[in-house]
């Protein structure tokens, strides 16, 4: 098979004549002026991150500050997701459901069509093979992007196992999810480049969960670009696990070590903003307990031979938004990309080292911002965007667990589902049994802020966390996970717990519970209930822990406090069933009946209290 004669080609493309053909026919309609075959090697992103340099997108950062480090300002009309021009194109509309924008396929493709005719024209297209998942794993995933943007490529390697590995894992005649990207800014009659190249105006995903393909374009930002997270790790996954069997989830995992050596593997789900990547890099304060990683953002699990679910962290790196970690909230992450990172959009300091809001309790009295203008407390805006962010290789932790690359996967005893709730929801519940459960993730929730753009105190309902990231109707989806629990014996099932970190005092307004590394105190309680060796109480909504029961030592915490942030109110409870009620309305005839039937029993239970 020969290559693309539209360009030139450099590098060695592999012997698999689906992937050359849709390569060529990618080529015809988008013109690039080369196309580089991704290696992966060390001396290919060597020469990504020179070439980035040159164009003034990405700027070294001093390897006495911070070691082969890098930061990128975008162009300020592409700095945050675009999830209003994310589209799921289901051939029916009522199989993309109510979270997911939906457009008919063949009228997409008419528009993208039209936008990526040309739109690489004076640029090189990397040919990205990624690999999703330990190649020896039954669950690794192989993906291609072709993209005009070497920032991308640069970014797939950190967060992938990018290159030979993945074209290893394909072979000559392996599946993949074909992903195309483009900044949608060609170089015409010799132009000038600039920086960021993109086409704010016209910034659109698509995903295509018929074919498994990915669209994105206008765009360099990574949530709409690196189209291996979010796109294939979550939305194309989640259609490909529900038609073999397993789950693609938007999940931390973490292995937690008692004291006296035994050893439990904990998946967690967590809308933004709620201490996902804090709780899988905890640093434990009781004596004993150690917490370490395996991933902090995406989870794959399966059945293995043994009846119980395997999980694997398919992705190779740490990719979060900076303003969601300090030195207090998550030292692990910090000592993570202390080297080795990539920064987009956050300030500098005086130094030549990056900085965010809430990275020290205090700004410095001077910064660059993300802008490149100099910036002082008082100057009115942010130094750093609020959606800047990070990519590092998960290696960096200091917290990763030995078997986080383990192809057979860890096997889960507990699944956490968790929200941001003031009151109303105590600080840890266990469900009833695997139905109940999923009744847990199906009307997870978070109260709404200013930073969210809703009314404060208002619930914004996120099923599993994955309100942005399913690929399918979230009702089916829901009957996916309770099809899931018939798999195997009820017995080797995986406990499910919900957990709240940020119940207030109504009167003082302040959290009730410490938090971050006290967390490990829930944590245990979990553990040993899943040894069968901890008592719980029951109410309405689970099963609780009596506060005696949860290990409260040298802990500043009263017995009136700790009873406060585990109480029940059956009369908060009451008044919230509407809100609940609706919820689970907009899936209509869609929703399975034992959901149905875990609203009439929480209503009954609660009619009783």
């Amino acid at each position: 098979m020969s290559t693309p004669t539209i360009a030139t080609s450099i590098g060695s493309p592999p012997d698999h004549e689906r992937l050359l053909v849709w390569v060529e026919h990618i080529a015809e309609l988008t013109a690039p002026e080369q196309i580089h075959w991704c290696d992966g090697s060390e001396e290919e992103h060597e020469l990504l991150r020179e070439r980035l340099v040159e164009a003034g997108t990405l700027v070294r950062r001093a390897d006495a500050v911070r070691p082969n480090s890098y930061l990128a300002r975008s162009d300020p009309a592409d700095a945050s997701s675009v999830e209003d021009r994310t589209f799921v194109c289901a051939a029916r509309e009522r199989d993309a459901g109510p979270m997911n924008n939906w457009r008919a396929p063949r009228r997409m493709r008419q528009t993208l069509s039209a936008l990526f005719r040309g739109s690489m024209r004076g640029r090189t297209m990397y040919v990205v093979p990624f690999a999703l998942g330990p190649s020896a794993s039954d669950l690794c995933r192989v993906g291609v992007q072709l993209t005009d943007s070497a920032y991308v490529a640069g970014l797939l390697r950190t967060m992938t196992r990018m290159g030979r590995p993945a074209l290893d894992a394909l072979g000559e005649h392996g599946y993949f999810v074909p992903c195309v990207h483009s900044v949608g800014r060609p170089l015409l009659d010799g132009a000038d480049d600039v920086p960021w190249p993109c086409d704010p105006e016209n910034r659109c995903i698509a995903h295509f969960p018929n074919t498994r393909a990915v669209w994105s374009y206008g765009s360099g930002y990574a949530a709409n670009a690196l189209l291996s997270r979010r796109c294939v790790g979550l939305r194309i996954a989640s259609v490909i696990a529900r038609d073999e069997g397993w789950l693609a989830e938007h999940m931390l995992l973490l292995k937690l070590t008692s004291p006296e050596g035994t050893v439990k593997y904990v998946a967690g789900a967590f809308p933004s903003a709620c201490g996902k990547t804090n709780l899988s890099m905890l640093i434990p304060t009781l004596p004993g307990w150690r917490v370490e990683t395996i991933g902090d953002d995406i989870a794959w699990m399966k059945f293995g031979p043994d009846g119980r679910l395997r999980a694997i962290n398919p992705e190779a790196g740490w990719f979060g938004i900076a303003s969601e970690i300090s030195y207090e909230s998550n030292p692990n992450a910090m000592a993570a990309i202390e080297r080795d990172a990539i920064f987009t959009n956050c300030a500098l300091t005086d130094e030549g080292d990056v900085w965010w809001g809430g990275k020290t309790p205090e700004p410095p009295e001077h910064l660059i911002d993300w802008q490149g203008n100099d910036w002082s407390p008082d100057c009115g805006r942010p130094a750093a965007h609020p959606e800047a962010y990070f990519a590092a290789p998960a290696a960096r932790c200091p917290s990763i667990a030995p078997e986080w690359e383990d192809p057979a996967g860890v096997p889960i005893d507990a699944i956490l589902f968790g929200g941001r709730h003031s009151g109303v929801v105590p600080l840890v519940r266990e469900a009833f049994d695997w139905s109940h459960g999923v009744f847990f993730g199906a009307t997870m929730s978070s109260e709404t802020g200013a930073t969210r753009g809703g009314t404060p105190g208002e619930l914004r309902f996120d099923p599993f966390g994955m309100r942005d990231s399913c690929g399918y109707h979230m009702a089916d989806y829901f009957a996916h996970w309770l099809r899931i629990g018939q798999q195997t014996d009820p017995g080797k099932l995986p406990k499910i717990f919900h957990v709240n970190w940020f119940r207030k005092d109504p009167e003082t307004g302040r959290f009730l519970w410490p938090g971050y590394g006290e967390n490990v105190r829930v944590l245990a309680w979990i553990f040993r209930r899943c040894e069968g060796r901890a008592s719980a109480r029951e109410t309405p909504i689970g099963l609780t822990p009596d506060p005696t029961r949860l290990d409260l030592s040298g802990l500043d915490l009263s017995p009136e406090r700790a009873e406060r942030v585990l109480e029940v109110d059956e009369a908060e409870l009451r008044a919230e069933l509407p809100v609940l009620g609706d919820h689970l309305a907009r899936f209509c005839g869609r929703l399975p009946t034992e959901l149905r039937d875990e609203f009439r029993s929480l209503e009954r239970r609660l009619e009783r209290a």
